[in-house]
């Protein structure tokens, strides 16, 4: 309500200002008649706040009306509850009602007998034990059967494990013997003035010392490379003691 009140003033201001500026007096009765409005309003609003009541003293009324529907119910529960009751000469003697009888439990017996059992139940029993040993004699033979057979892959692979280190350090101490270059020959001087002139083929063996004839035995299983006798020692390679190359050769040119 507030906020139309305000609009309206504003209006109404509006409106005064703009009669001035045109010297118009028909903006002039408009502002007058929008406050005037405005007034309206305000009184009536003003009118409708008079008449409502506050807050603190609807929720007394609203707390004095309940506490007054609690008094009413308990005075009307007071009066039923008055009408049930029987009158004073009503009342019977507590004396005269008897006292209940109170019978004794049975005694219970000191001991009790175990119940019989029937024939067919401790025949069904036998058979149970029965099944039940047989089930144990044929878990222990299974458990046996396993750890013989665990006993014999475990000295199986003991015996595979012992072959390959058998093989192994056999490999181990023959490699160095096939590694290690041969001796070197020990050729005499005659020998040597004949095989420094000469251009016959032999072989070497890549980063070894050693000069062979084709037919040496140290030479299985490698890689060979032909050059002369001359070269051969001119490069630095000396003869090898197994073949006895220098012998050879100067023996074949005398």
């Amino acid at each position: 309500m507030l906020y139309i009140v305000l609009v309206l003033v504003l209006a109404a201001l509006a409106l005064l200002v703009t009669a001035l500026i045109t010297a118009s007096s028909l903006w002039a009765w408009v502002s007058i008649g929008l406050s005037v409005l405005a007034g309206l309003i305000l009184l009536v609003d003003w009118l409708r706040r008079r008449n409502r009541p506050e807050p603190g003293e609807a929720k007394a009324a609203v707390e004095d009306a309940g506490v007054g529907e609690k008094a009413a119910k308990v005075e009307n529960f007071d009066a039923e509850q008055t009408a049930l009751l029987p009158s004073r000469g009503e009342l019977g003697n507590p004396a005269d009602v008897p006292e209940p009888e109170i019978e004794p439990a049975p005694e219970a017996e000191s001991e009790t007998a175990p119940a019989p059992q029937p024939a067919g139940a401790a025949a069904d029993s036998d058979a149970t034990a029965d099944t039940s040993a047989a089930k144990e004699t044929a878990t222990a033979e299974s458990a046996t059967a396993v750890t013989t057979e665990t006993a014999t892959a475990v000295t199986a692979a003991t015996a595979t494990a012992a072959t390959a280190e058998t093989a192994t350090a056999s490999a181990t101490e023959k490699a160095p013997v096939r590694e290690t270059p041969p001796a070197e020959e020990n050729t005499s001087a005659e020998d040597l003035a004949v095989v420094k002139e000469l251009e016959d083929l032999v072989v070497v063996v890549d980063e070894y010392p050693r000069y062979h004839l084709v037919d040496c035995p140290w030479l299985s299983g490698r890689d060979t490379i032909p050059i002369g006798v001359g070269e051969a020692r001119q490069l630095g390679f000396t003869p090898c003691a197994r073949c006895g190359p220098d012998a050879v050769l100067a023996a074949a040119h005398r």
